[in-house]
Parts: structure tokens; sequence; C-alpha cells
């Protein structure tokens, strides 16, 4: 056999392996709930609620018990999962509205498109892209430059109200929703599940990444037609209760979906939260954690978290020990893939993948902060006791909260303490001064930074 023809052998067999290769990459899911606390789920919570479905999704998977969320409200939690870095560091510290109120509250309009993102990387490693639901890191109200969401890397989009491109068929007017739009609040989950559906069916035989980020748990809670003029009920516990049963009942039918569509065995499914439950019900929906939504105690941020791969992934276990966050995800997912994060920036997040994947527990090397709330434009929970400093630090069982003056120094051990009940900040000072400095130093160098 000449040189030539043993070359063209060679490709030919390099181009079957690569497609053997890519055949067998994971489509890879990311429900993110909408202001999902963790005792909304029955599989974490005393039941209270429940959640049948959600918790057949556990049955197949791994739960995580000491999952976190990389702030603890929507916008920065989102740029945080997407691009593995600590929002702060891209200018983004609460929830992305109009110019004046994002200028009061000293971040930019929207996250810069020079960012990295999971989607940039698992594309290019021959995925296909989409984004379906809530974006809100950036575009609606008066931000009418933010750039469109295929600058993220993403084929594909559908969104609501807060981004560049909203669905006309939710957003019939200029609000997050309205009793005329086509697609109705209710229905709102079912929409994105059956076009989450219909993008993977039509990609079916090629590795696939999707965003369905739903806008429940968020209110207003709206079962139906009838609670239109009921405004008084949007935030009440029956109200919440029925849409909590009606999305429940929608991650069933994606997962039964994904079984039709023969793809399930292969399909990561990885279902959390963005941040913590506003009104908690007196923290029945924290799982009785001090904090909320806007808060960094814990039910601000530490979320339910279930991932899901029948082909790889042990069903019905629990981790009860490794601690992890949102910027944690990009990283885990391009080494579960073999993608490669984009060059030139330091990541927050770090692989965490064997603890993912059920291998083995894993501890973090690298310190999780947060900062939230800075100033008096900041949204804060109503009960002064679930109101936190706004800067936090995690290392181990150790957390710390303080703010940048020094003010409110806070300890806690969170193995022995999950509740913060009892602040250690005096037992143990040289711990409590030495962990707040370093939080303290990171928050004034990235504010720095970004200005």
């Amino acid at each position: 056999m000449n040189k030539s023809v043993l070359f063209l052998t060679a490709c030919s067999g390099l181009a079957a392996t690569m497609a053997v290769a890519q055949e067998k990459k994971p489509n890879i899911v990311i429900i993110y709930t909408d202001d999902m606390g963790i005792g909304d789920v029955s599989c974490y919570n005393s039941g209270w609620v429940m959640t049948p479905n959600i918790d057949r999704l556990a049955a197949k998977g791994l739960k995580f018990n000491h999952y976190y969320t990389s702030s603890p409200v929507s916008s920065p939690s989102r740029v945080g999962l997407t691009t593995g870095m600590f929002p702060t560091e891209w200018g983004i510290n609460t929830f992305l509205h109009d110019r004046k109120g994002n200028a009061e509250c000293e971040q930019s309009d929207y996250l810069d498109s020079s960012a990295p993102t999971i989607a940039k990387s698992l594309k290019a490693a021959g995925y296909a892209t989409a984004h379906i639901g809530k974006w809100h890191m950036g575009g609606g109200r008066d931000v009418d430059d933010a750039p469109q969401i295929p600058k993220y890397g993403f084929d594909e989009y559908l969104s609501t109200y807060e981004s560049p491109d909203p669905d006309k068929l939710i957003t019939a007017t200029n609000w997050i929703w309205s009793e005329k739009d086509s697609i109705k609040r209710w229905e709102r989950t079912g929409y994105f599940v059956d076009k989450t559906l219909e993008y993977l069916g039509r990609h079916k035989g090629e590795p696939c990444f999707v965003n369905l980020w739903p806008d429940d748990m968020h209110t207003p809670w709206v079962p139906s037609a009838d609670c239109y003029g009921k405004k008084k009920e949007w935030n009440g516990k029956e109200n919440f209760m029925a849409v909590l049963e009606e999305y429940d009942r929608q991650i069933g039918r994606f997962m039964d979906g994904l079984e039709r569509l023969g793809i399930a065995d292969n399909t990561i499914v990885i279902f959390t939260s963005d941040n913590g439950a506003y009104p908690t019900f007196d923290q029945v929906r924290s799982n009785g954690h001090r904090g909320s939504k806007n808060s960094l105690y814990e039910g601000g941020v530490n979320m339910p978290f279930i991932i899901v791969w029948p082909d790889k992934i042990k069903a019905g276990e629990v981790d009860d020990e490794t601690v992890i966050n949102a910027v944690d995800i990009y990283p885990s997912l391009c080494a579960i893939t073999g993608a490669t994060q984009l060059k030139g920036f330091n990541y927050s997040g770090e692989d965490m993948s064997k603890a993912l994947m059920g291998v083995k527990h894993q501890s973090r090397k690298k310190d999780m902060m947060w900062d939230f709330g800075r100033n008096r434009f900041f949204g804060h929970p109503a009960q002064p006791h679930q109101q936190s400093p706004h800067l936090a630090l995690r290392r181990g069982d150790w957390k710390v909260l303080v703010n940048a003056d020094g003010a409110n120094l806070e300890l806690f051990n969170i193995k022995e303490d999950p509740n913060e009940t009892t602040n250690i900040a005096n037992k143990y000072p040289e711990m409590a001064q030495e962990m707040s400095k370093k939080v303290i130093n990171w928050y004034f160098t990235k504010r720095k930074l970004r200005q």
C-alpha cells in the first residue's frame, strides 16, 4: 500500500473515531428554576408540599445538599452560572432593571458579550446550543442596546421580557407578564418545555446544550384566569401551591419527553434554582434556614441541586459532603465533555466533575465569595433578622459575613449551625478577621477593576 493510500486510510479511521466520540457526547439541559427555595422540593423538605416529579428526577440521579448559587437574586446568579466567575467581577450585583436603577446599584446595564460562557465553549466543541426562557442578563425596560443572545454562544433562543428580543407570545405588553399574553401565565413553563423538547428533537443525533430557564416559581402566582382580579392572592400560599403543582407536572412532562425522544439515557439534566425564595412563609420555603432572596444567609444562597445522567451517574445517591457553587458548573461541564474554557480569564469556579458524576466527594480549593446589598437602593428582606451584611465568604464549614467597612462581622460554622443562629466571631477572632479581610479586599479589588 502506498503512502497516499495509508494517509487516506488513517484519515478515514480518525474521522470515524471522531464521529463516534461526537455521537457519545451527552446532551446537557440546565433547568434553572426562578426563586425556588430549597424547602419547595419534597425530596429536601419535611413534606409540607409535595413535588413527586422532581423527586422522581432525584431518584434517577444524584442530589447535593450543599450547592450554592453565586448570588441571592436573579441577574448576578445567572451571570455566575454562565461565566464561571463571581458576578461582581462582571459588574453585575443585583437584578438588572432600568438604567437609573442600575446606576444607583453601581452596576452595568448588561453582561459584557466578551465574557466567557458555557455555550461558547460547548459550541466550539460541536454542540448545538439554545436558550429557552428567562434571560435577565441584559435588555428590557429602557436598556435597548444590550447584546443579542447569540453573542453569548447560542444558536437559537426564546426569551421573556427581561431580554433584548423577547418572544411576542409572552410579551403582549411592555412588562414581565400580561393578561393579554397569547401564552398565559400558568402555561409558560409548559411552553418552554415544549420548545426545549422540539429543539432536542430537531437536533437528535448531535449533542445539544440547552438552558431551560422558566420564570416559575417567581411571583406573581397566577394559576388560572380566575385569579386575574385577585391581586391580594398573588403572593399567597394557596396560589403558590397551585403553581408549584403545575411546575412539578411540567418537569415530569419534560423527563417523559426525553424518554419518548430516546435520548434520556445520554442526557445530563441539572435541576436547580437561581436564588432563595420570597416570601418564605415563615422560613418553611428555606427549610428553616435564616435568610431568603436578597440575603446572603443560607436561605438566600443554599439551593436544591439535582444532576441526572442515566448512562453514567448512579441513581438515588445523595452527596452530603461536597460543597459546590454555581461558578463550578462551567469548568465541570467542560471537563465532562472535553470542551475547553475560554482563555484569558481568571475563573472563580473549579472542576468538580468527579463529585457531579458521583465518583467521589470533592473539597473546593477556592473560597466562595458573595457581594450583595451594598447600598440603600438594593432590595432586602422585610424582616431585619433576615437582612445580611453585604459581603460573605465560605471556606470549608466556615462562613463569614461582613460589610465592606468591617462592620457587622459575623462568623458561623455551617456544619454545626446551618441556620446561622449563633455568631462566633468573638470566639474565633483570628479566623473571623482573616476571612473578612480577604472578602473585603476581593470586593474592593474587583469593584475597582470594573469601574
